[in-house]
């Protein structure tokens, strides 16, 4: 799918979301501005619904056309795209801990392995914490494409919709009981963290929202472009939604966020998607200056923004303390160069290997490892 500048601008938005949100670390903007940072860790869910979307269509497009689906070849194209930056920035925290935006830091293995988000301590390995997301995104990645084939080998709807409920009833359900125990237990750490917010099988419902597009989007596509043509109208009831998922979270560790608040915030990002989808609704159409490059280094800004924030704050702290809008700009510029740093000598060159090799692939003729949909 060609890039769309309203995804684009969706994913901008996610990634300065989630830095102003993580500005805390250096004091934060100040009372006059920390209505845009509060609510700054939703940047995530928007990750997760865009991920759903992307990647769903990217796997049950073939499987809709009765074509194969390389398991080995999705699992490659994930590798280069997700490993040599991730692996850069985990080698910076291991080799420099004065670096560390918190003290402590869980075991090298467990980001290696993607298990950080199941295992850490939050209160003692809080450093480079944000790759619990990163985390939920792999397990992703390694069961969607195997349920996607699974379901697709005798397509149907009432199959579809009965495991999209029976997930989205499951989370609530598990989330509900954990905070109701944890709640009442009271245990002496970030049981919120550690037993909800982080962990996989609470954090499916953007996933699953933006999974659900991808299906209407393959395999209904007069559907999906009525859809599109009411992009606007998927907006205002996005933004509506956003209001009340907003209100929802006001406690961001309450019962009412962690039982239905997910689904209901997955679900107007999800609008918001099906509008910066389509060619006719404002946002689709809104070319912002800058965000389909922000876009583009948004990973590289992920990973690597705490790592900066920390940097400045070291050694440029006692010069920019009180200096408010001065510092903030000086925090900007350094992460968005170092996140451009890091995406054009360590991303890029890893993605354009992976197209010269998926060329290579084709031109030979390869693609044994395929496993049809017809079985």
């Amino acid at each position: 799918m060609s890039r769309l500048s309203g995804l684009d601008l969706l994913r901008a938005i996610a990634v300065i979301w989630v830095m102003l949100f993580h500005s805390f670390l250096v004091g934060g903007l100040g009372p006059d501005f920390a209505w845009l940072s509060r609510y700054g860790w939703m940047g995530v869910d928007i990750f997760f619904v865009l991920s759903g979307f992307l990647i769903g269509r990217q796997v049950l497009a073939p499987l809709a056309r009765g074509e194969g689906l390389s398991f080995a070849g999705f699992y490659s194209r994930r590798a280069w795209r997700i490993l040599p930056a991730f692996a850069v920035v985990l080698a910076i925290y291991v080799a420099f801990p004065g670096l560390h935006e918190a003290d402590g830091m869980a075991p090298w293995w467990q980001f290696a392995s993607f298990t950080m988000n199941l295992l850490v301590h939050y209160d003692t390995q809080a450093a480079f914490s944000h790759a619990w997301s990163l985390c939920v995104e792999e397990h992703f990645y390694l069961v969607f494409p195997a349920l996607a084939w699974c379901l697709t080998r005798r397509p149907s709807a009432t199959k579809f919709i009965t495991v999209c409920v029976l997930v989205l009833l499951a989370g609530i359900a598990l989330r509900s009981g954990v905070w109701l125990h944890d709640n009442a237990l009271d245990p002496p750490r970030n049981w919120y963290i550690e037993d909800i917010y982080y962990p996989t099988w609470n954090r499916l419902d953007g996933l699953l929202a933006g999974v659900v597009l991808a299906t209407i989007a393959v395999y209904r596509p007069a559907l999906w472009a009525r859809m599109g043509e009411r992009g606007n109208a998927f907006a205002l009831l996005g933004l509506a939604m956003m209001a009340l998922a907003l209100w929802l979270f006001r406690q961001r560790g309450g019962l009412a966020g962690n039982s239905i608040g997910w689904p209901v915030l997955s679900a107007a990002i999800a609008c918001l998607v099906v509008a910066a989808a389509s060619t006719r609704s404002w946002i689709g159409r809104w070319r912002v200056p800058g965000a389909a490059w922000i876009a583009a280094v948004s990973y590289s800004l992920y990973l690597s923004h705490k790592l900066v924030f920390r940097a400045v704050e070291v050694h440029f702290d006692p010069w920019l303390h009180g200096r408010g809008l001065l510092a903030f700009a000086v925090y900007a510029v350094a992460t968005l160069a170092v996140g451009a740093a890091l995406h054009y000598a360590v991303e890029r060159p890893f993605l354009q290997l992976r197209a010269l090799r998926h060329a290579s692939r084709r031109s030979t003729g390869e693609g044994r490892d395929t496993l049809t949909a017809a079985g």
